[in-house]
């Protein structure tokens, strides 16, 4: 008999009603704002600060993944589920998955096996609507500069070919990178260049999940950098008066959700910023939430810890005052056998020497997790062609390097195969063994934050830029944002900015091709290599499969 696939054991779940879900964590059903039977919005006034002060944040992050990935949502809901079976007080604290991936490779984003959150196809399709918010506010602010462009009247000098404000939308489709506007006559607008982003990487996403309150979302909203005038003034939204109206969008997207776990427990889902071309975290406030509402948050960054858990440290942590006490590090023997130089068609066949050789991978994450004062616990996400002469010379391996590693099995048992990796991470909290710090300061200037990341996180020798990097690099310094935190947008399958390049590899060169700045978000975006801000569909994209039927039954979300 097969194993089940992740929608058919997540159509079988009797889930609780959400005022049930609410009670388990001492809010009232009449604090929340239900969207149904199962999903339901969290009024910010839930968030206390002395007890975030109290709660023990669990980072979950992983080795550099395979294109299907490692599966650190399945993790982090699984230990979510081992903590709760050890009678802890634990929330898990995930972003909302983007109809991208959904429909692109992934086919799902919310853990898998039976460590999943539910409703498994709400969250994936939709959910309660915060990516559309984000979507509508973020064109909000392209309709009204083109707007501005088009009307003589309280125009504001904008050079159409200095605009920097891209559309978005949640889908992957790389016919619309780059885009002429505005053909058709002068009553259709003023023609330019113009292009999408998908809706994770807007910066009206990453300024919801920077956000500490409305008031901060608006004055962040105000602060997008928009474009310069013909005279070479800097323009924002706030000198469109566009940030009210932006915010009042995103006036129920700054909610967090609350959904549960396949075993009943309390999950909190919010924003969905990808990590290899934004920071891929969830949003301070839901994070807030978790450790006002628990003593245990489980959250995870995406991709491996040289994108998502790096930009955790450097940018969540700074802007929210909060600080890891664990690192998980998701590893995976199948990760290990690329590494290792194994192809895709191989990578479920054992083979301790491809193991061995990928084990190098992983050793740099440890040593990276370690720089910042983080002793990891490494998870072994355990699937079937995992041989235990394998997963024994993980285990081995790093013990050899100070740091225990457990075989994690969630995936196939839920809580009951995630107790002994619940217990591993509380031993490294109360080790008193962590001790939290950066590895830059933002008063560095923009080449030596990015010259710590490429050096000691990367392992590179030097990072070129060019010219119009070198460009983009005057403007930041003329508007005053070499003081802001460094958000690498970098391929996620290297430590490098060659995809080729796995493993370890050492004395490269990375390029900064051009920066980006979210000066709203507070960050800044050097891009490496040849990454794109707009994903595009695979051959055969995971949406062939998928399909309802006329009762409302989903099938091939997976």
């Amino acid at each position: 008999m097969s194993f089940p696939s992740d929608l058919e054991i997540a159509q079988k779940c009797q889930m609780k009603h959400i005022k049930d879900i609410a009670t388990k964590l001492s809010i009232d059903y009449n604090d929340i704002d239900p969207y149904g039977k199962y999903k339901a919005k969290l009024p910010l006034h839930l968030i206390d600060e002395n007890s975030v002060k109290k709660s023990k944040l669990i980072l979950v992050t992983a080795i550099t993944p395979t294109p299907a990935g490692e599966g650190k949502t399945t993790t982090s809901i699984g230990l979510n589920e081992g903590l709760n079976k050890l009678g802890k007080k634990s929330v898990v604290v995930l972003r909302e998955p983007s109809l991208g991936p959904v429909f692109g490779i992934k086919g799902g984003a919310a853990g898998g096996g039976y460590a999943q959150v539910v409703p498994m196809e709400d969250i994936n399709l939709h959910f309660t609507g915060d990516f559309a918010a984000i979507e509508k506010a973020n064109n909000l602010l392209a309709a009204l500069i083109d707007n501005n462009l088009q009307n003589k009247q309280n125009n504001l000098g904008l050079d159409p070919r200095q605009i920097y404000w891209k559309r978005v939308m949640d889908m992957n489709d790389r016919a619309l990178r780059n885009i002429t506007i505005g053909l058709g006559g002068t009553a259709n607008g003023i023609p330019r260049q113009d292009g999408f982003n998908i809706t994770p990487a807007s910066e009206v996403m990453a300024i919801l999940c920077m956000s500490n309150s409305i008031d901060d979302l608006k004055q962040k909203l105000g602060n997008i950098f928009v474009g310069f005038t013909y005279d070479r003034r800097p323009i924002y939204a706030r000198d469109l008066k566009a940030e009210g109206a932006m915010a009042l969008l995103l006036k129920d997207a700054i909610k967090p959700n609350l959904v549960q776990t396949l075993e009943g427990n309390s999950a909190v889902l919010h924003g969905g910023p990808f990590a290899n071309i934004a920071q891929g975290t969830n949003t301070i406030l839901a994070t807030k939430m978790g450790m006002s509402l628990a003593d245990y948050v489980v959250t995870e960054a995406g991709f491996g810890a040289d994108l998502g858990a790096e930009k955790f440290m450097h940018i969540k942590c700074g802007a929210a005052g909060i600080e890891p006490h664990a690192i998980v590090l998701v590893a995976t023997i199948r990760a290990l056998r690329h590494h290792g130089g194994a192809k895709k068609e191989e990578y479920n066949t054992a083979d301790l020497t491809r193991v061995q050789a990928g084990f190098a991978n992983l050793q740099r994450h440890i040593e990276n997790c370690s720089k910042f004062g983080i002793h990891p616990v490494v998870a072994i996400n355990h699937f079937p062609t995992d041989t235990d002469e394998e997963i024994n010379f993980v285990i081995q391996s790093c013990a050899d390097m100070g740091i225990e590693a457990i075989v994690a099995k969630g995936f196939a048992f839920g809580g009951d195969g995630m107790t002994n990796l619940a217990e591993g991470v509380i031993r490294s909290i109360e080790s008193g063994k962590n001790k939290f710090k950066r590895l830059y300061d933002n008063s560095l200037t923009v080449k030596e934050k990015i010259n710590v990341l490429a050096t000691q996180i990367y392992g590179a020798a030097q990072v070129n830029y060019t010219k119009e990097a070198e460009t983009n690099l005057r403007t930041i310094d003329r508007l005053g944002l070499s003081g802001l935190p460094i958000c690498m947008a970098k391929t996620q399958k290297s430590f490098s900015d060659d995809e080729s390049k796995i493993g370890r590899p050492e004395n490269f060169v990375v390029t900064v091709r051009e920066f980006e700045f979210a000066v709203g978000a507070g960050f800044i975006i050097p891009i490496l290599g040849d990454m794109m801000r707009m994903p595009g569909l695979p051959v055969i994209p995971a949406s062939e499969h998928m399909d309802i039927d006329s009762n409302g039954v989903v099938s091939g979300l997976s």
